[in-house]
């Protein structure tokens, strides 16, 4: 199972890029001078078009990144892999567009406005900031505010039908009518940048469009190949379809995908560094061996370890990490070593953050006000 609303803990990415027509990312990568990390470490793993995206950067020519938001509930390090890709795109030259899925909270997890719109703020937006983004080159929106959005996407449900959305996301005759529009409001989230950055350009008609990238995890694609499919029906405006990337999922702390709404998984940006924390990390699931005797002579696992996961994500650089693997390996680090250094930097990174934060917090209610 894995639609944008929900996600079984077995993801075959080899099956879904095979059977969806979505490309390895080697080769687009290497027209990049300096590749992200997330590209380099396999984290990165598959695009759509994004060889064109790289010929765009190489060219230094004008491009947009749009990265939406549901804000149903806690940011955890999952959410900051998209920040951190979000800030590597700013610094290449590219605007940020962040829409802030109201009406798709509203309409697809029954929340009111006024929380998804606290939630965007205090959750994600000075987060955002906090980690890097820079908020004078990022236009944020609500959906439920943004009249060019709701206006592209009323003209664009005319080019689609419901079979086809029953095809890609599994609707069933139950749900409800604004969960299955919810996904032409993303289409038009995906697509109105190209509108905007034109009129910015005083470009007029429909030429030189400016091409937009968006980077997901595998569960957004069904969004990415609606709207692909969309803009080659939609006559009206001669949008560019969109190239897209897509990341792996983060393992949650005991195995399985790290959640929102399962506390035990997930580490928040939020969290505070108390006793239970650390025995929420110190618990973590390990490619360790059975015994301690067993770990020093056959070697952990770090493939299989969600601190080194951790550790390959968010925390080391590549000979940091080189140094992790083959101590690992070899069997010279033990496990609750290992935690313990991973606690203690993510415990320096999260009480970092959290001063930033709330030094951003003015900024990112200014933004939706």
């Amino acid at each position: 199972m894995i639609t944008p609303w929900e996600v079984s803990d077995d993801v075959n990415y080899k099956n879904i890029m095979e059977n969806f027509g979505i490309k390895s990312i080697e080769d687009a990568v290497s027209k990049l001078e300096a590749p992200h990390q997330f590209m380099t470490r396999g984290i990165i793993f598959g695009h759509r078009d994004f060889d064109k995206i790289a010929n765009t950067i190489k060219e230094k020519k004008k491009f947009t990144v749009v990265s939406g938001m549901m804000p149903s509930g806690k940011m955890h390090m999952g959410h900051k892999m998209v920040v951190d890709q979000l800030i590597y795109y700013q610094k290449l030259g590219a605007e940020i567009y962040i829409p802030i899925a109201d009406l798709e909270a509203y309409w697809a997890r029954d929340l009111d406005f006024e929380t998804t719109k606290k939630l965007a703020v205090e959750e994600y937006i000075a987060n955002y900031i906090a980690l890097g983004l820079d908020p004078e080159k990022m236009n944020v929106y609500l959906q439920s505010k943004n009249e060019i959005v709701k206006d592209l996407a009323l003209r664009l449900s005319k080019r689609v039908n419901f079979t086809e959305m029953k095809s890609i996301y599994g609707f069933k005759n139950e749900t409800n009518i604004g969960h299955i529009y919810a996904p032409l409001v993303q289409v038009a989230d995906i697509l109105h940048p190209q509108m905007v950055e034109n009129e910015k350009l005083g470009i007029k008609g429909n030429k030189s469009r400016v091409p937009v990238l968006v980077p997901v995890g595998i569960d957004q694609d069904p969004h990415i190949r609606l709207t692909r499919d969309i803009t080659g029906r939609y006559k009206d405006f001669k949008f560019i379809p969109p190239a897209s990337t897509y990341h792996r999922f983060m393992t949650g702390l005991l195995g399985g995908k790290m959640s929102s709404s399962k506390p035990e998984t997930a580490i928040y940006l939020s969290d505070e560094t108390t006793k239970s924390f650390k025995k929420k990390v110190m618990s973590c699931k390990t490619g360790g061996r059975e015994t301690l005797e067993e770990q020093k002579e056959k070697g952990g696992l770090p493939e299989e370890c969600v601190i080194y996961e951790i550790s390959a994500y968010h925390l080391m650089d590549d000979k940091e990490l080189k140094e992790l693997y083959e101590d690992c390996k070899s069997g010279k680090l033990t496990c609750g070593t290992c935690k313990k250094q991973c606690y203690e930097k993510v415990s320096e990174f999260l009480a970092d953050l959290k001063e930033k934060r709330e030094q951003s917090m003015e900024i990112a209610q200014k933004m939706l006000e």
